[in-house]
């Protein structure tokens, strides 16, 4: 009988405040996929990390030529065949470099031209002013400093660069870009709580000649505040259903089909379904304890009567 009295007055509760309560579930919804979509963001970010990283090389650049002419670096000339012997001796005893490949000027022209043949610049350029390097793997992609120190500046070498400054470039973005999320889900989140305040306080209102009654005939504290708690756990975990659906239509439709970036952007390794089902269960339970939360905070107010 119980039961069945605080569900009617649920549903009451729901129809009276109709206006409102679609404005909560709406601003959880919003709320909640932010906060997922910013979960996802992160392990995004740490999967592309960890593919990316593994494949970074340290570049060093030998001088040619033209170097030798233009490139301070180069004053003493073009680098010897002693010179490049020697730094490849030098790569082999190091114990962070895992594994070194030379890339002679014909070749670093040749894969220049199959990346950029159409440019006007690709049409001017000839194999020899084209630079000779070694593609240097690393044990450890954050030691790329020992090798800098090791051969920057050193007879022959032109530079030495580490494609994982590029990659932290990148990563840097995507963790501002993930950060303005959060602060965006923040603000939404506190949108939300304050408009299930507001609702839950209109409600008890609304009804407060009910629960004086009820109070007057000895109800207990829960037993009157248990429908306002359940309507407002129920807005909220309608809005988290909705969270939940707006994070499956965006992995299909931008990740897996529409958009289908895992078919135009095969270079990143997109997180799976797995990672995206695995949230909700997150999202879920957020939304039903954030306003039950806060419908009980609002509500201890309107007890003493």
């Amino acid at each position: 009988m119980r039961a069945q009295f605080v569900l009617s007055e649920i549903g009451v509760g729901l129809r009276r405040n109709l206006t409102m309560t679609f404005a909560v579930i709406v601003s959880v919804a919003l709320s909640l996929a932010l906060f997922g979509g910013s979960l996802l963001m992160s392990d995004q970010v740490n999967t592309m990390k960890g593919y990316w990283y593994d494949k970074v090389n340290v570049s060093i650049y030998l001088c040619n030529k033209s170097d030798a002419e233009s490139d301070p670096n180069c004053a003493k000339g073009a680098v010897t065949s002693e010179q490049r012997k020697q730094i490849q001796t030098d790569l082999g005893k190091m114990p962070v470099v895992d594994n070194v490949i030379h890339e002679s000027s014909d070749e670093a022209y040749k894969h220049y031209k199959e990346q950029f043949g159409d440019s006007p610049l690709a049409a001017s350029l000839t194999p020899d002013q084209m630079q000779e390097s070694f593609r240097v793997k690393l044990t450890n992609p954050e030691k790329y400093k020992v090798i800098a120190t090791a051969f920057d500046g050193r007879d022959g070498v032109q530079s030495v660069q580490d494609q994982k400054s590029i990659l932290d470039n990148l990563f840097e973005l995507l963790n501002g870009m993930n950060w303005a999320a959060i602060a965006l889900m923040v603000l939404m989140l506190v949108v939300a709580l304050m408009l299930i305040v507001n609702t839950v306080r209109v409600s008890a209102f609304s009804r407060r000649r009910e629960t004086g009654i009820m109070r007057l005939v000895g109800a207990s504290g829960f037993y009157i505040q248990a429908p306002f708690i359940m309507e407002a756990a129920v807005a909220g975990l309608i809005g988290g259903g909705v969270a939940c659906a707006f994070l499956v239509l965006a992995r299909y439709f931008i990740i897996d089909h529409g958009l289908a970036l895992s078919e135009k952007l095969n270079l990143i390794d997109f997180i799976g379904w797995d990672a995206v089902l695995a949230k909700m269960p997150l999202i879920l339970a957020t939304s039903l304890l954030m306003p039950a939360l806060a419908a009980f905070f609002a509500l201890r107010k309107y007890l003493k009567v």
